[in-house]
């Protein structure tokens, strides 16, 4: 059921100006709906700045080819500080705001959560969460409808985008009869999937590839084969040319091994530590697991950091994983 959107649309009519922040390694779904709705507030007269506190991952430099409309956060621009509002999407936790947390903590600026996670932290902020929304991208529309803003045919882009990625398609176990229904209406609005596929499947560079080839020489199973992983050091970089946000598919590839249950990549972070990536079929509510390792996200599939090196982080997961599995029974979910 959709949530009542008349408070933030009260609240975004009362101000000019708007920061829209995502999540850090900003993926389709948290910069479809930034733009999307920057669009939108922009066709209302309104400013709206769409920042990230990340790298643009190269997989979505045609979004804004020129660095018109993205902007990287940086604490000493004093313009930051000068909107109405800051406006949280596709998160609600503190580890993935990067810099940006502890600014936004100090700000004294009213802020808004818009997200669909299970996990979310106390960001000081009026929260509009709904878990059953298969993207923000859906909330993101939701939000421009209930604000009487146009749709451009270049914001519907974005929101299928935003749609269409965090489904996997169209083909997760979150995709709805309701979202084939935006997806149908998106695409009355002007969004165009096949140019938009091509450029985000069909447009990788040789060097992405061979960190692909890496990746897949690195698979194994553990559990009987119900669990598989992949793992990515920091010299792979350097040996394949790839750059870090080359890393955002790599799960799919473990979790399409027959038999897997849950999947997992372990990614050696520069600044120590490792991020990990979880994905699951239907046993194992991966958002618990992460949780333990602070992160979080949704039942199948989440995120988290561990202050320890990949060997060590590696072991210590999948004990986890295989404690969940060991208490699961094949109707049941943990």
């Amino acid at each position: 059921m959709p949530l009542d959107w008349s408070p933030l649309v009260e609240w975004m009519r009362d101000k000019d100006d708007f920061l829209l922040m995502t999540h850090i390694r900003p993926d389709a779904d948290g910069l479809g709906s930034q733009m999307a709705l920057a669009d939108a507030l922009g066709r209302t007269g309104k400013k709206a700045r769409v920042v990230i506190a990340s790298k643009l991952p190269p997989r979505y430099e045609f979004l804004d080819p020129c660095r018109t409309t993205i902007v990287n956060f940086d604490p000493s621009n004093a313009e930051f500080g000068k909107c109405g509002g800051i406006v949280v999407m596709d998160t609600g936790t503190w580890n993935q705001l990067g810099d940006f947390g502890p600014w936004m903590k100090a700000s004294k600026l009213p802020k808004v959560v818009i997200d669909h996670h299970r996990t979310q932290d106390d960001l000081g902020a009026t929260r509009f969460v709904d878990t059953g929304a298969e993207a923000t991208g859906r909330m993101a529309y939701e939000i421009i409808r209930a604000l009487g803003a146009p749709i451009s045919p270049t914001a519907a882009n974005h929101l299928f985008m935003a749609l269409a990625l965090d489904t996997g398609w169209f083909r997760h176990p979150n995709t709805t009869a309701e979202s084939f229904k935006l997806a149908e209406e998106l695409v009355r609005l002007g969004a165009n999937p096949p140019p938009l596929f091509e450029q985000l499947f069909e447009c990788a560079p040789v060097a992405r590839l061979r960190l692909v080839g890496v990746a897949l020489e690195r698979l194994q199973t553990r559990a009987n084969g119900q669990i598989g992983t992949t793992e990515v050091y920091l010299k792979d970089y350097a040996e394949t040319g790839a750059l870090p946000g080359d890393t955002e598919d790599l799960i799919n590839y473990p979790r399409s091994i027959d038999g897997v249950e849950v999947a997992v990549i372990f990614i050696e972070q520069p600044e120590g530590g490792t991020k990990i990536s979880f994905r699951a079929r239907s046993k194992v509510d991966v958002s618990k697991i992460a949780e333990k390792f602070d992160g979080g996200g949704h039942r199948l599939a989440s995120g988290a950091r561990s202050h320890l090196d990949l060997p060590a982080a590696k072991e210590l997961v999948l004990r986890e994983i295989e404690a969940a599995l060991a208490l699961c029974e094949p109707a049941r979910v943990c």
